[in-house]
């Protein structure tokens, strides 16, 4: 994809930019994140004495989404802004760049003030804008976001009563043979584009049949782990086999056609991880997680949304 040099603040090698990043359809849509009732709520009063930042909000806003689409600490990103000139045009800017610590306020006021879900909203209301909306059922899948445990072992207690600077909230939980640590990113997803229309960050140990995101009227692609479970939509979960009460031919034929439908939802989570290289956070309590999350499931849809325009274009 390119070359790689070492990074001032991490033994890993900062990746070039892809050319995605520079498409006029991300760049546009990055852009477009205004929202006019954000500062609302989020600094005690529009001055500096009230907190507020002497930086455009938008700029701050693309800070986090780059920051998320490629995986990176909050030095790592005050640096790699400063560094590459396609960062500098997904933000639009060539004005003074906020440090670190600037994106960390930021982005700690909108987890305060929960404003990050005017932004999700907004994006989602471009895509619809466009076209893209849920018109064949949905797909919902979980996937682990890890965080440090520090030395904490399985039967450790976490919560605010931790003494530990490390992950407060996240938990341990085990999938197959593989103990992983941290939060765990429910998302929903429609079957035609696969864009993600509904997130959820909760601890890694919440089983994803708790957390539904199905809206009244959707039909809802759900795997094993969803069999039996509640949902508002039309569930159309893979079924489970009971101890001693095998599948019969027709539900095993089902779960093969449902096995079908969900397998788009697996490159969301690829790209956040494989391509992001955003699936870890260096965060301490699920409430800065899901801020995060959120982030990544905008870029991934900004990154979903390049892909489909090219493909138009042939």
């Amino acid at each position: 994809m390119g070359s790689t040099r070492r990074s001032i603040v991490s033994d890993q090698p900062s990746r070039a930019p892809p050319c995605w990043i520079r498409s006029p359809v991300v760049v546009f849509h990055a852009r477009q994140l205004i929202i006019g009732r954000l500062p609302d709520g989020l600094y005690k009063n529009n001055t500096e004495r009230g907190g507020i930042l002497n930086i455009n909000i938008i700029i701050l806003i693309k800070h986090l989404l780059l920051q998320e689409m490629f995986g990176l600490s909050d030095p790592q990103l005050e640096l790699q802004v400063a560094d590459k000139i396609s960062f500098r045009v997904f933000l639009g800017t060539t004005e003074t760049i906020p440090d670190y610590t600037t994106v960390w306020t930021f982005r700690k006021r909108l987890k305060e003030s929960g404003k990050y879900n005017d932004i999700w909203d907004e994006f989602t209301s471009q895509l619809r804008a466009r076209g893209h909306e849920v018109k064949k059922g949905v797909i919902q899948d979980a996937s682990f976001i890890t965080s440090d445990p520090g030395h904490a072992k399985k039967d450790v207690p976490r919560g605010d009563e931790a003494k530990t600077r490390r992950s407060r909230d996240g938990t341990w939980a085990t999938k197959g043979k593989k103990s992983n640590f941290g939060y765990k990113a429910h998302i929903k997803v429609d079957t035609e584009h696969q864009f993600i229309w509904a997130v959820e960050t909760t601890t890694a140990s919440r089983h994803d049949s708790q957390v539904d995101l199905a809206e009244v009227g959707e039909v809802l692609y759900g795997d094993k782990a969803y069999s039996g479970a509640k949902t508002k939509g039309y569930d159309a979960s893979i079924k489970r086999a009971a101890r001693g009460h095998p599948l019969g031919i027709y539900d095993i034929l089902r779960n093969e056609r449902i096995s079908k439908k969900r397998s788009p939802v697996e490159r969301c989570f690829s790209v956040i991880k494989t391509i992001f290289k955003s699936g870890h956070v260096m965060v301490t309590t699920v409430e800065n997680a899901a801020v995060k999350v959120m982030f990544k499931a905008i870029g991934y849809n900004l990154y979903n949304l390049h892909g489909l325009v090219n493909k138009e274009m042939g």
